[in-house]
């Protein structure tokens, strides 16, 4: 009999202490041995501590085994599950939060201003736009409202197109620089999370 599995990079088991092998992984096998292999428990939480726990896909395999001692078993996708064990559900406060986003929604305007007047002040835009103006015009204005008014308005454009989405108004389904950002950043996390538990498994054995 032939098992494939694919397991998951993480998931969260929420006021659950009895991990099965469906909640870490995809299974494929025969049809009369789905309902077994769904509801294989793999892992069980021993306190009500949160926090995380690594089930690697040997430990899959070896649960496997025990049920199926002459299934050939596929391994495919991740090597490690990480599990975030959370003995209630997480909540937060809608003003909490709130404020959490005005809070950072302020530094990075402040921080993406003084950047964009660093950068302004480093290549000299302001004489730049007195060249064109004199170029053009046949005379020196030192604030060049005709340029400096459409490059504000081209910038703030470009930025907007740049990152994709305007409230609920996306130019394409591709994700956005700050979601992939976000996700290497969830990745790196996790890969370093899963390293830590490793690191300590083997020490511990």
């Amino acid at each position: 009999m032939d098992i494939y599995i694919k397991p998951m990079k993480k998931m969260q088991a929420i006021q659950r202490k009895l991990i099965y092998l469906e909640d870490v992984a995809e299974i494929f096998a025969p049809t009369e041995y789905m309902e077994r292999l769904r509801h294989l428990p793999i892992l069980r939480i021993p306190s009500d501590a949160e926090r995380s726990y690594l089930v690697s896909v040997l430990d899959l395999v070896k649960e496997i085994t025990t049920v199926f001692p002459k299934a050939t078993i596929s391994a495919m996708g991740e090597t490690d599950v990480l599990i975030e064990y959370h003995p209630k559900q997480p909540s937060q406060s809608r003003l909490w939060l709130f404020g959490r986003i005005l809070f950072v929604s302020a530094v990075l305007f402040c921080g993406a201003a003084t950047t964009i007047m660093c950068f302004h002040s480093d290549t000299q835009i302001p004489l730049i736009f007195q060249k064109y103006y004199e170029i053009f015009y046949g005379k020196t204005e030192e604030l060049p409202i005709v340029l400096t008014i459409p490059y504000s308005v081209g910038l703030a454009v470009g930025i907007l197109v740049f990152f994709n989405h305007f409230s609920k108004i996306a130019l394409s389904q591709d994700p956005t620089p700050i979601e992939v950002e976000m996700t290497t950043y969830e990745n790196e996390t996790i890969t370093s999370t899963i390293e830590q538990l490793s690191r300590k498994k083997r020490d511990q054995s």
